[in-house]
């Protein structure tokens, strides 16, 4: 028997089967699954990697050491890989738009935001969310962090809602292409490298890029932030570890951005002129 209200359940049912459709299709193949979760799990080591390198030659980055940095790294990580997971792939707008299929989309009873979120689903990315999920329990532990409810509270807090804001970002970007003409690179410099902003310390940026990365596109609130929650830090200048639990707020705002711009981009789509 279904949990879900008959009139919720059915309005959920084209999107349901059209993500199990494409879970069978990722998975009929195992050799090419297996070799596509391998990838995504060597880009995840790469970026770690980078956060061994510079801790072989630095005790220290602000107010983090090895330990805290792979906390960061993990929560940064493990969040933008599952919002990349669930809809990184709105990024093949321009695609869509080229190929008049979005007009299909107007076509169809459902809303065009969500039946492009739920295009595809990108099992693949798995594996680099666990590379975040083993860099965060290893710095954790290195950390001596004892598992109290207020640590638990803010990773799990930082999981759900670190993703949600990745995910408003990817929305946004979405929004932006249709405006711009193959201006996929340059939305991806808020989008993945807004992820990698997450995964620094503010005290490192300038102070244009802290207003930039704190307060406009706020990822300092989905990794440093909860970390120096976890790591019982007092937090940096405009930063204080108390602010961590604004996170969910920071969010919502990043997603009330995207759906202005996506709505407003909707609104100025005039077709694929085929």
């Amino acid at each position: 028997m279904s949990l879900l209200p008959a009139a919720l359940s059915s309005r959920l049912a084209p999107y349901r089967a059209v993500l199990s459709a494409r879970l069978r299709s990722q998975t009929a193949y195992r050799a090419s699954f297996v070799l596509d979760l391998a990838g995504s799990l060597l880009i995840g080591l790469a970026e770690l990697a980078e956060v061994w390198v510079l801790f072989h030659n630095i005790d220290a980055l602000a107010d983090l050491d090895y330990a805290g940095m792979l906390v960061v790294f993990g929560l940064g990580s493990l969040a933008f890989s599952l919002a990349d997971l669930v809809v990184g792939h709105v990024d093949n707008l321009p695609r869509f738009i080229r190929a008049g299929t979005v007009e299909a989309f107007h076509l169809r009873p459902l809303p065009v935001l969500t039946q492009l979120m739920t295009s595809d689903l990108s099992l693949k990315r798995l594996s680099r969310s666990g590379v975040g999920v083993v860099s965060l329990l290893v710095g954790m532990h290195l950390a001596g962090v004892e598992p109290s409810t207020t640590v638990i509270g803010m990773v799990l807090l930082a999981t759900v809602f670190g993703a949600a804001l990745f995910a408003g970002l990817f929305v946004t970007a979405a929004g932006c292409q249709f405006w711009l003409i193959n201006g996929k690179e340059m939305v991806n410099a808020f989008t993945y490298g807004g992820s990698y902003a997450a995964q620094q310390p503010p005290a490192i940026f300038s102070p244009g890029l802290k207003v930039v990365f704190g307060w406009i596109v706020p990822v300092v609130f989905v990794a440093y932030l909860p970390a120096t929650v976890v790591l019982g830090l007092p937090g940096e200048g405009l930063f204080p570890a108390w602010t961590a639990w604004l996170l969910p707020v920071a969010a919502a705002w990043v997603w009330v951005i995207a759906l202005l711009v996506w709505r407003a981009g909707v609104h100025h789509y005039q077709g694929a002129g085929g």
